[in-house]
């Protein structure tokens, strides 16, 4: 006998007693399936179930109870939100390819393609070894979520089984109870909330909360029992003056208390920092109506019957939330000085508030769930366009998570158009959230008509501006303070091909360099060398074999040894050439000799992120250099007097000969150290005098070193040794300098 441990989830820790609850049978499940869906279906669904049971035949869950229980509650879960035949039967039948012998092409065969792959994108990769549990997670992740947007069935069904897992998580060993509440509550209660699943995300919230805290849980509840019993009386007075204004203006409506959810308020007192009186004294109400202008007529007799607080009302009818949610929200002064929070919707924003996506199956809403199901979409596009963008499934992770966060700021655009981001959002999440391209151009924003830092967090109501300019091209450090996922899998995105371009162009020109030692080329060696050469090494073209020596992650020598076959070649020099090719391309002086006659590699400084600065000794034109080859970095110059540089002597085949192109036009961070006297000003007057002589300061560390003297650690940007002498004179000039010195690492 086969034990299965829940696919992920816990008995519901709010059960009071221990009574079993009745036992749910495929009949009871064909009996709800008959009051919305064709008899000949319920037949499918039944062979699912019978196909199901004889698969999982011998299986038991950790309870002792037969497996099948658990799919067969799946189904229920998503029964009762009227889902489709097909959805019914992929939740019967979501572990056999996973837990059983069973191969997706036998379910294709048996129930058709539609429920293979509802089945196939729920099931984990059992197949493929992982080298960590969170990359496993994490691809595991990844498989559900594109599953998901070629068909959103799939999360519903995967909702469903998280959900009954964690109402039975209870014989399960406290650590991994605790592990899948905590991914729940990181990874599925926002999945749920971002689709509008209000009634399955609370319930997963408080299921969640009961088994990552139960003690916090326990109390919590205790406490909420305890003020139930004062809270009646305010409760019934605010109640009954509601109604009876909203009767004389001839408005009707159904007003239901609002009890708050313990994870919500466990979530108010840990982010606001307040106590359990301060959160619960809090009244709430819901008042539905039958038409959106009587929303609005509701919310005038409200805010005539007790004095709204400013800045507490918010308009998700005309501008709905990202799940589709729609509802006016308001705060009042009631009675006694109590705050009231108030919702007014439709029932069929409620219907959508409440269900989500689901709601379109649920209620046969058809165009009154569209706003939902239109935000999912959008939602799911971005998660495809993140998936491309991804490095790897931990990455794209990492981004999705991001993406969940439910907090929504609203700005406009220049032509007025509304656009919805998270909260904290900066003006280049704005331009990416308009289009990728403007994202990768632009250069600067406006808001509200005024120039503003690309790092400006956006605020609701403003409108926001891109400025682009051609050949624009993101930078790096926007990945400091960028937070939507779109944003940052673009920029990883560009910044990866871009240094993958890059190093492109480096490994060519090392390999040329390597062969022009023996008087060779690529371009002139035979195509069958070459083609051997990517065969023997598993490389699939020749960029990608530039970029692998171009980040340093092959020696440009040992390709040049490998690619040409020492036996094919009839001339002697050539052959005694090539195998003394990585002798001759180390730097002699390595080895106590001089430095080889061989053509060193020139840099101009315009190679871009493959070729590297290092910062322990800043060199600049009119150094002397060498080139440390890094894997994965590329190439790292280094000053020939840089201290680290005797750390590498050892290791010779990782060094390169380079030189300063004739022509360099960038610019070179170099380090200076000034000591000053200690007065008024010493620190501008020091600054004004390198901008005088055409330099910017890059980073600048003051130190008291004791009552006369400070010592200033400038990091200035130079073109040569020429320009850096000409600053160092001009500050030793000062008459507050005492001595200047350029540190070399």
């Amino acid at each position: 006998m086969k034990i299965l441990e829940p696919s992920a989830h816990a008995a519901p820790p709010m059960a009071g007693d221990d009574t079993p609850a009745p036992v749910f049978s495929i009949d009871d499940l064909c009996a709800m399936l008959a009051h919305y869906l064709e008899p000949e279906h319920v037949d499918q669904v039944r062979h699912a179930y019978m196909f199901g049971a004889e698969a999982h035949k011998g299986q038991q869950r950790i309870s002792g109870e037969p497996y099948i229980s658990h799919p067969l509650a799946v189904a229920r879960i998503l029964a009762e939100m009227h889902l489709d035949y097909h959805s019914i039967m992929a939740a019967l039948l979501h572990d056999v390819i996973e837990d059983t012998g069973i191969v997706k092409e036998h379910l294709t065969k048996e129930f058709g393609e539609e429920v293979a792959d509802l089945v196939d994108g729920v099931s984990k990769l059992t197949q493929i070894k992982f080298q960590t549990k969170a990359e496993a997670q994490a691809e595991n992740f990844r498989k559900m979520l594109l599953a998901m947007t070629r068909d959103i069935r799939v999360i519903l069904v995967k909702l469903a089984d998280r959900l009954h897992n964690m109402r039975t998580l209870g014989p399960m060993m406290p650590d991994k109870r605790r592990r899948i509440a905590r991914e729940t509550l990181d990874i599925y209660v926002p999945i749920a909330h971002r689709l509008g699943l209000n009634t399955l995300r609370l319930e997963l919230e408080e299921l969640g909360f009961a088994t990552l805290y139960p003690m916090r849980y326990r109390v919590l509840a205790e406490a909420v029992r305890k003020a139930r019993g004062n809270r009646k009386e305010v409760l019934q007075k605010i109640t009954l003056a509601m109604e009876s204004r909203l009767e004389q203006e001839g408005l009707t409506g159904h007003i239901l208390g609002r009890e708050k959810h313990l994870y919500s308020v466990y979530q108010k007192m840990r982010g606001k920092h307040v106590s359990f009186s301060e959160v619960f004294d809090v009244y709430a109400f819901r008042i539905i109506v039958e038409k959106v202008d009587t929303c609005y007529r509701v919310l005038g007799v409200v805010h005539g019957l007790y004095k709204p607080v400013p800045g507490k009302f918010k308009d998700y009818i005309a501008i709905p939330k990202s799940n589709g949610y729609q509802a006016i929200h308001t705060v009042l002064f009631g009675p006694y000085g109590v705050p009231i929070e108030v919702q007014i919707r439709t029932e069929d924003m409620n219907k959508v508030a409440e269900s989500g996506i689901a709601a379109h199956w649920l209620y046969k809403a058809g165009d009154k769930s569209g706003g939902a199901h239109i935000r999912a979409r959008e939602w799911l596009r971005e998660v495809l366009e993140m998936q491309k963008n991804a490095g790897n499934s931990l990455e794209f992770v990492e981004n999705v998570k991001i993406d969940l966060f439910p907090d929504e700021v609203y700005v406009f655009t220049p032509k007025g158009k509304i656009m919805q981001l998270v909260r904290g959002a900066t003006g280049v999440d704005f331009a990416y959230a308009v289009h990728t391209d403007v994202g990768n151009s632009c250069v600067a924003i406006k808001i509200d008509r005024h120039l503003a830092p690309l790092s400006t967090a956006l605020n609701n109501g403003q409108t926001v501006e891109v400025i682009t300019a051609a050949g624009a091209q993101p930078n790096p450090a926007w990945l400091n303070f960028v937070i939507t996922g779109k944003a940052r899998a673009n920029i990883r995105n560009y910044l990866k091909n871009l240094k993958s371009e890059e190093a492109i162009i480096l490994g060519k020109r090392l390999l040329d360099k390597a062969l022009a030692e023996v008087s060779l080329s690529i371009v002139t060696l035979p195509e069958e060398w070459v083609m051997r050469l990517l065969q023997d090494l598993k490389v699939k073209d020749l960029d990608s074999l530039y970029e692998d020596i171009g980040l340093g992650n092959r020696m440009a020598a040992l390709v040049a040894h490998r690619l040409i076959p020492v036996d094919d070649v009839a001339n002697e020099r050539s052959r005694t050439g090539i195998k003394n090719v990585l002798t001759r391309y180390v730097p002699a002086w390595l080895k106590g000799g001089e430095r080889s006659a061989s053509q060193p590699l020139l840099i101009k400084g315009t190679e871009g992120m493959v070729v590297a600065f290092a910062k322990c000794c800043h060199p600049i034109p009119g150094d002397q250099v060498l080139g440390f080859v890094s894997a994965g970095r590329g190439i790292v110059i280094h000053s020939e007097e840089c201290k680290n540089v005797a750390e590498f002597r050892n290791r010779p085949e990782k060094w390169i000969d380079v030189q300063w192109a004739p022509e360099v036009t960038s610019e070179f961070p170099v380090e200076v150290r000034v000591d000053v006297v200690n007065q008024r000003g010493a620190l501008a007057t020091v600054a004004a005098a390198i901008a005088e002589m055409g330099a910017n300061i890059d980073n600048l560390q003051f130190e008291e070193r004791d009552g006369k003297y400070s010592t200033l650690t400038i990091v200035v940007e130079v073109r040569d040794r020429v320009h850096l002498a000409k600053i160092m004179r001009r500050i030793r000039s000062l008459d507050i300098v005492a001595r200047i010195n350029r540190t070399k690492g």
